[in-house]
């Protein structure tokens, strides 16, 4: 879909869209024929201006019928606007409309621009591999124009473009099959962001061996599919920050649970378990593509976890990268054994101040949280307030946990330096705990439990049923509020 901001309404567009507050309904002056009976249909059906409302009819225009949409907004909120072009995306996206356009003069630049950013947003869907799909089900939409001070608007698009951009790869890299995204495949899907400007580098099975990363090698050896260490640095600030923030994505892109094999029904699910690393790519495309000036390190521990005769056992002892040992009670509690091996090479590779890991890590956050926040732990009361605000205003929002030394028995083992579950309470929080073992003293950590952010059952405001590419608005907001000039 093309985005357009323009000063005049083009006369080709068969869906025109207007979007006002409760306080300016009651006084808009519609620039359509017949704007009083539209005015007075629109109140017949209760429509109010109130954010979230949404009102669509076909009325003549110019010779000719156009559907018309009414909107309403919040005063000045971004997520509103985000929201009303979303929903115009889903009221007509397989209508058979084909161009749409937003009235956008009571709209403010950056109002228009994040109009279109929601639209853009809401509009991602995959349908590859639907080979009957009837034509009356596909997306018809192709241009989305605002008449909204194209300039001014055009120049904080550039950076919602490039932000939108990056949702995709995660919403791609998360909706795709564990037959065809597997951890060699991830790598290969991400190979493009060297056009933006980003270094990659890929670590191999081997050279994770040389390294000593037991934790991370032991969740894969039951697969035919070997493990990868993906790495993305993205340094805009032309080397005066010397150190980068760390990203880093739990990536296993099919979980079976292993030898502790989880049930059937509902285990299609876990070719979404590595929307962590997915946010973490979807992030580092994000910033590359707006030029960001801060030095970012993204990195993905990716791997599959299978029940082969190969597998890891429950019972085994892994020696993890740092040295510490760790008794495997759990097979699929494998996604922080992925995690503390790649959160220890960060740390001894690049020395950074800021890490933030990403993982569908718990069942047990779902039980919390549900799929409206997700679950933001920390050693960082400033970390924390920072991420906070910025999944606040990003509309990726956290909700903080706590972690505590009483919750560190829960994970000591008799045998070795930890065990790799907890007892049947704070799930959420023992996992936590566990990887926060693997911080070096003076680094700000946050941990993030999105398992029930990433996916959802139903569609949201910018995100139709499927991925919705939670974390890379939060990470780019969190970047951009906090380390750019």
């Amino acid at each position: 879909m093309h985005i357009n901001f323009t000063v005049a309404r083009p006369q080709d567009a068969d869906v025109l869209a207007f979007i006002v507050t409760k306080s300016s309904f009651a006084d808009f002056q519609f620039p359509l024929e017949k704007a009083d009976i539209i005015h007075a249909t629109a109140k017949l059906a209760r429509f109010e201006g109130v954010a979230g409302q949404n009102f669509l009819l076909i009325n003549e225009q110019d010779g000719k019928m156009v559907r018309i949409m009414l909107l309403g907004v919040a005063e000045g909120d971004a997520a509103d606007y985000q929201k009303a072009g979303g929903d115009i995306i889903a009221k007509v996206q397989t209508s058979g409309a084909k161009h749409i356009a937003v009235h956008g003069a009571n709209l403010t630049a950056q109002h228009a621009a994040e109009v279109a950013y929601g639209a853009t947003l809401r509009n991602w869907r995959m349908d590859k591999y639907r080979t009957k799909l009837p034509e009356t089900s596909k997306p018809s939409v192709n241009s989305f124009t605002v008449a909204a001070a194209p300039a001014e608007a055009s120049a904080h698009w550039a950076s919602y473009q490039a932000v939108a951009e990056g949702v995709a790869l995660t919403k791609e890299l998360v909706t795709e099959p564990a037959n065809i995204i597997y951890p060699e495949s991830f790598v290969t899907r991400c190979q493009h962001l060297k056009e933006l400007g980003v270094e990659i580098t890929v670590l191999d099975d081997k050279d994770m061996a040389a390294l000593g990363m037991g934790a991370l090698l032991g969740v894969a050896q039951g697969s035919r599919r070997p493990a990868r260490l993906l790495v993305m640095k993205w340094d805009g600030t032309g080397g005066t920050q010397e150190r980068p923030v760390a990203l880093v994505g739990k990536g296993v892109t099919f979980d079976t649970g292993g030898i502790s094999i989880k049930p059937a029904a509902g285990m299609e699910d876990m070719k979404w378990d590595m929307g962590g690393a997915g946010a973490v790519a979807g992030a580092m495309k994000a910033l590359a593509g707006r030029k960001a000036k801060a030095y970012v390190v993204g990195v993905c521990g990716l791997v599959e976890n299978m029940p082969d005769g190969n597998a890891q056992r429950p019972g085994d002892i892994v020696t993890s990268m740092s040295g510490q040992t760790i008794e495997v009670l759990n097979t699929d509690a494998e996604g922080r054994l992925v995690l503390c091996d790649a959160l220890h090479w960060v740390q001894e590779k690049y020395n950074p101040e800021y890490v933030v890991d990403l993982a569908t890590l718990t069942g047990a956050i779902i039980v919390s949280l549900g799929s409206e926040y997700a679950g933001l732990f920390s050693n960082s009361d400033e970390l924390a307030d920072k991420l906070t605000a910025a999944g606040k205003a990003s509309g990726d929002p956290l909700w903080r946990f706590p972690l505590s030394k009483a919750y560190d028995k829960m994970i000591d083992s008799p045998i070795a330096d930890m065990k790799n579950i907890g007892g049947k309470g704070a799930g959420s929080i023992t996992a936590a705990q566990f990887l926060g073992r693997f911080i070096k003293d003076g680094v700000k950590w946050a941990h993030l439990d999105i398992a029930g952010t990433v996916w959802a059952e139903k569609p949201g405001p910018v995100w139709d049923k499927g991925a919705t590419g939670f974390g890379v608005r939060l990470l780019d907001r969190f970047v951009a509020d906090n380390f750019e000039g």
